[in-house]
């Protein structure tokens, strides 16, 4: 451990990628992670215990959702205990897998925290209390994000809590309240009203989910307005405080009680990049205004000895995007040809109906003034759709009117997660509607409404009519 030739720090999906990377190309790879267990935020605290969570969310709807269909359940008794031992259980098998993909790479896994002395050499502070030093040829910073607590709402209250503490579920509240409606905000509002919590939804912006197209958003909208008791939109949160009976919390916006006690507060205003303390200043490492660490196309800081990669350096913070980003960093160290240049990362809200979309949006067109046809297919007309029951989805494109090149996918509806990567491949590799049209999907599936789309672009599709203008 004395040296290493490549050392990476922090093992979430953008470190242990990178580490198994280096050493799949025969480097000596020593993996730096603060934590006892190997995952990152996002097996440990997110992408993976949310989505575990939201799981068992969608079996308490689509049981009373059955009863449409002629099939009724009981009410479902909830064991809170099974259900984080569900949980905890999903998150221990993948831990172990990365642990045991660790010995056979030959990569060290050292429980330390790691920060710079300079730009060759790491201070490793062990769980033990024990220091020491390891110089390195080259470091691939992964440090992460952290969930953003505004000083306003850090009042010392554990019934305050930001999405780790959400993910940990001590308890079912009677009454939730959420502050920020981005996607992480809906998806724990969406887990806490299935288990029976009455949520309360609260969004500084004037909508919710912001960077999606508003014509995506309306049915997850008006399906969570029957979920939570209230989402309320160009809402400020002036006070938290702390009181026996619950949080209360002081609130402007129009149509609501300034004045409401809660049983717990989830805080989901954002993250910020874990660049701090980490002795960046003892390099040539730039960090900009935001905290990101500055990285060029090939994942390299402004330290030849130093790349980034990840929520440290960058929007948009996402699992999928640090893993790509590992395959570029190593192989740009490596000296092979690769840059960081997709056009398509895809987002995905998982609540239900799920939302994603990849490229360019509708909204970003019209602000680009960029000449495009935007064609929606509604689920309605879905064979699928209508045998599952869950006919309120959409599925859009944004097409290129001169090259007729599919810029843009964009799909909510049940399974939307799944679909988006066929958007991501025909937006990557610049196909055009035909392409998409001519390519026979099976049936009945939702994957026929992305075929069906483009065949309305370049004439009719088959089970939906336009009269031509």
């Amino acid at each position: 451990m004395s040296h290493a030739e490549i050392v990476v720090i922090g093992a979430g999906p953008g470190g242990y990628p990178a580490a198994f990377a280096a050493a799949d190309h025969g480097k000596k790879v020593v993996l730096v992670n603060e934590e006892a267990q190997p995952g990152g935020v996002c097996l440990q605290r997110g992408c993976i215990p949310s989505k575990a969570l939201l799981h068992v969310a969608k079996l308490i709807h689509e049981a009373a959702d059955a009863a449409e269909h002629g099939l009724t359940f009981g009410k479902p008794k909830i064991d809170l205990d099974k259900l984080r031992a569900f949980k905890n259980g999903v998150i221990g098998q993948l831990t172990g897998g990365i642990n045991g993909l660790c010995k056979a790479r030959g990569v060290t896994l050292v429980n330390a925290r790691a920060t710079f002395a300079n730009s060759n050499t790491l201070n490793l502070a062990k769980a033990d209390g024990t220091t020491e030093q390891m110089t390195f040829d080259k470091a691939i910073l992964a440090s992460g994000s952290s969930p953003a607590m505004p000083p306003m709402f850090a009042i010392g209250d554990p019934r305050v809590m930001d999405s780790t503490g959400a993910l940990a579920l001590e308890d079912i509240p009677k009454k939730l309240l959420v502050i920020g409606g981005g996607y992480i905000g809906l998806e724990m509002g969406c887990v806490y009203a299935a288990l029976g919590s009455e949520v309360t939804v609260v969004e500084a912006l004037p909508v919710i989910l912001a960077a999606a197209d508003r014509d995506l958003v309306r049915p997850l909208q008006k399906r969570l307005e029957t979920q939570f008791k209230a989402i309320h939109v160009n809402t400020k949160v002036l006070s938290l405080t702390a009181s026996k009976a619950g949080i209360v919390v002081e609130m402007e916006g129009e149509g609501l009680e300034p004045k409401q006690t809660f049983d717990r507060v989830l805080v989901s205003v954002g993250r910020k990049p874990n660049s701090r303390n980490l002795g960046l200043e003892n390099t040539k490492v730039q960090v900009d205004e935001k905290g990101f660490v500055k990285i060029d196309r090939c994942c390299r800081t402004a330290d030849p000895n130093i790349l980034a990669i990840g929520d440290v350096a960058g929007e948009p913070m996402l699992a999928h995007k640090a893993t790509r980003e590992a395959k570029v960093a190593i192989e740009a160290l490596v000296g092979e040809p690769a840059e960081f240049d997709n056009i398509a990362i895809p987002a995905v809200v998982f609540t239900d109906p799920e939302l994603a979309w990849c490229g360019l949006t509708e909204t970003e067109a019209k602000a680009q003034e960029r000449d495009v046809k935007v064609i929606r297919f509604a689920w309605a007309a879905s064979g699928r759709a209508q045998s599952l029951g869950r006919t309120e989805g959409l599925t859009k494109l944004i097409v290129e009117n001169k090259t007729e090149r599919i810029l843009g996918v964009g799909i909510v509806g049940a399974g939307a997660g799944e679909l988006i990567s066929e958007g991501v491949l025909a937006v990557e590799t610049a196909a055009v509607a035909r392409d998409l049209a001519d390519s026979i999907h099976p049936h009945p599936t939702l994957s026929e409404t992305l075929m069906e789309a483009a065949e309305a672009f370049i004439g009719q599709a088959t089970h939906m009519y336009r009269p031509n203008r």
